[in-house]
């Protein structure tokens, strides 16, 4: 592999040589030296900042008669390529530069005409050369075991039954009437991502990203809170948990400290705004709807608000 992969980024002229005697190859596009300006990283100072990722993608691919018939619809366009980095790029923030290459070969290899690709990222800015990451990924056949099988989770607005997300106030949670609220969440047609306010706390005044995470937190301790009292609220805090939850029909609560920090388009609500929040998340999983419990969104279009004073049956609420 280390010596295809040098070939790979290599100048064209190093890899006919080296292929000289080797047969029938197969044909390869590439995209070199393509930099973005990234939000990428697992230290803090990386965090709110981008800097500068350079992307050097080379897609082997199966023969066509393309060149010989000149028509562009037979071939792999160089756009699989760098939609396949943006696409990555717009999905999530991710700490590592190996978790990009991985998904950026997985979209390039979507295509049943690519072979084997090879991925070069590199981080310009943190030092005074470069840091960076090379992989080589082929496609699944199914023929032979050695090959690592690579599995991209569905999104969630792909799921049969999409999730209704439920939005329960500490008077709720703290009250006497807890589990006949969870009833008649768990009754609901739909998988339920239940959201939820802070613990009750104040947030010293502070940098914003430092409010931010304080009041984050504050929702996830009375998510756990929550997890205690009654064991059909199972915390979850990625992506990856919230379509399993929404796989099996589980009802879940949700730690949202990861999401809506790694999000590449993240919530302006944080947790002192926590009906905002919800409704962030909900766009951004695509949910079929939103209902409040109690207060605070009177005057947000599309939510369902349901009083807090009694437990109501949420079976009546027509949801898309």
């Amino acid at each position: 592999m280390a010596d295809d992969t040098s070939q790979a980024f290599a100048p064209p002229i190093v890899r006919a040589i080296a292929t000289a005697d080797s047969g029938d190859t197969p044909d390869r596009i590439s995209v070199r030296d393509f930099v973005k300006d990234v939000e990428i990283g697992a230290f803090q100072s990386e965090r709110g900042v981008t800097q500068r990722i350079r992307f050097n993608v080379v897609l082997e691919v199966s023969h066509s008669t393309a060149s010989r018939d000149d028509d562009v619809d037979k071939v792999i366009s160089y756009d699989t390529i760098v939609e396949a980095i943006d696409a990555q790029l717009e999905t999530d923030r991710v700490n590592l530069l190996e978790t990009v290459a991985e998904r950026v070969a997985e979209r390039c290899l979507d295509d049943p005409r690519a072979i084997r690709v090879f991925v070069r990222i590199e981080k310009l800015d943190r030092i005074p050369g470069t840091l960076g990451v090379e992989i080589m990924r082929r496609r699944v056949d199914g023929t032979d075991p050695a090959i690592r099988e690579l599995e991209t989770a569905r999104p969630i607005a792909e799921l049969e039954a999409s999730p209704v997300i439920v939005h329960l106030p500490n008077a709720v949670i703290n009250g006497p009437h807890l589990a006949a609220w969870l009833d008649q969440i768990e009754a609901l047609d739909h998988p339920a991502i239940v959201t939820l306010e802070m613990m009750p706390m104040a947030i010293p005044p502070a940098h914003d990203m430092v409010e931010r995470r304080m009041s984050l937190l504050a929702i996830e301790q009375n998510a756990w809170i929550l997890a205690g009292r009654d064991p059909r609220c199972v915390v979850v805090a990625t992506r990856t948990e919230l379509d399993h939850a929404a796989k099996i029909g589980q009802m879940s609560v949700w730690a949202p400290s990861k999401i809506a920090l790694d999000a590449v388009h993240r919530p302006d609500a944080d947790g002192r705004d926590p009906v905002a929040l919800s409704v962030w998340l909900g766009e951004e999983i695509s949910a079929c709807g939103l209902i409040v419990i109690g207060d605070g969104a009177d005057d947000v279009p599309g939510v369902i608000t349901v009083s807090a004073d009694r437990p109501a049956d949420l079976a009546d609420i027509h949801i898309d």
